[in-house]
């Protein structure tokens, strides 16, 4: 009698559920163990791009597209396997809330001037001789340098010189896609003019970090570019002390009017891992891409190990145990969603009992070398 009564009772939830169903309502006695998760659960999985794969594919690009062509950036974005579905592209989305693209400018290209409402950032892989105009302000770009294009800023870009240049592209596409603030606006010409002096901003930083006093009174950014030879003697001043246990020497770039990220959204660090290093494990609320500038080792995510070096892309995906370990003193640039946890209130770290056990390694997708 009591099975009996137990079915009954379920084809009535069944049927009213189906009833409101219709007037576009919904029953939270269904949704709430989807809803409400003990602890996060990322759509986002571990992946990893070879450079191998990426210059291969950059390099064909340039032979069927140009900035000119009406699609403004020969640039190819990381989808993440796991986001794959999103729509419209998959959101573009290397983790849930950003975009990671590889872009390439060749010698006597130009890339047009545009705004829009996400905030941007690069970091120079290959290359030098090309500039960024952001705001009429022309920067000169050499390999390891850091530039970032917060939101509403114009910026185009344009190459002089006679070689191609490879970099990094970051933005906040997929969480400003998803609260619905995307706004985009094309230059009225083809680029920009310059209005100040080139590589102005740098120039008023000749003592790194020392700022000028005018610049007491927060800026959207003060600062536009950081060039890796500062970074790199930071980062060497660092190492007679001792490393952090999950990041190694690490340095972040960050407003030198505010003293916050250097983009309001997106963290960007530089990582030195000495010949060796192994890191302890760990897991975060934020979400986290890595480009390796220098070096080669690899990493244990979710007990999965991937092998990396010089030119590679990987993922580590919100709350997923991660460690690092380097063969050769290694330099691995990363990016996070931080500031997006941190202002939310979601930001959430915890520890992993000594090294994860490895159970798989990720085997990564090469090109036909046919």
């Amino acid at each position: 009698m009591a099975e009996k009564n137990e079915f009954i009772k379920s084809q009535m939830v069944k049927k009213f559920n189906d009833e409101i169903e219709k007037f576009h309502l919904g029953p939270l006695w269904n949704a709430l163990p989807d809803l409400m998760n003990k602890e996060p659960e990322p759509q986002a999985v571990p992946y990893l791009w070879k450079w191998e794969t990426l210059y291969t594919k950059l390099m064909k690009a340039r032979e069927i597209f140009t900035p000119e062509r009406g699609g403004e950036r020969r640039a190819i974005y990381l989808q993440n396997p796991g986001l794959k579905e999103r729509k419209p592209w998959g959101w573009a989305s290397a983790t849930q809330t950003l975009y990671a693209a590889v872009q390439l400018i060749l010698p006597g290209e130009t890339a047009p001037s545009h705004r829009h409402s996400q905030n941007a950032l690069r970091f120079i892989s290959k290359g030098q001789g090309s500039y960024t105009i952001v705001e009429g302000e022309r920067i000169f770009m050499q390999e390891g340098d850091f530039l970032i294009t917060p939101q509403g800023l114009w910026h185009g870009h344009a190459h002089p010189g006679d070689k191609p240049i490879i970099w990094m592209d970051v933005l906040d596409i997929p969480f400003v896609y998803a609260i619905g603030g995307t706004f985009f606006e094309s230059y009225p010409e083809t680029i920009q003019k310059p209005e100040i002096p080139d590589n102005y901003k740098s120039r008023r930083y000749p003592g790194g970090m020392v700022r000028p006093v005018s610049d007491r009174t927060p800026q959207i950014a003060p600062l536009s570019s950081f060039r890796w030879s500062r970074t790199q003697a930071a980062l060497e001043g660092l190492s007679n002390f001792e490393p952090d246990p999950y990041d190694g020497y690490a340095v972040e770039y960050i407003n030198p009017s505010t003293g916050k990220t250097a983009n309001p959204n997106i963290a960007a660090w530089m990582h030195k891992l000495p010949a060796g290093y192994h890191s302890k494990a760990h897991r975060h609320t934020s979400s986290t891409i890595f480009h390796v500038f220098k070096g080669s080792g690899y990493s244990v995510i979710g007990g999965v190990r991937f092998a990396w070096e010089e030119g590679d892309f990987f993922i580590v995906p919100n709350w997923a145990w991660h460690e690092h370990a380097a063969s050769e003193d290694t330099y691995l640039f990363s990016v996070s969603d931080y500031p997006i946890m941190e202002k939310l209130g979601l930001q959430h770290e915890e520890s992993y009992e000594g090294y994860q056990k490895i159970i798989s390694e990720f085997k990564p997708l090469l090109p036909d070398r046919s």
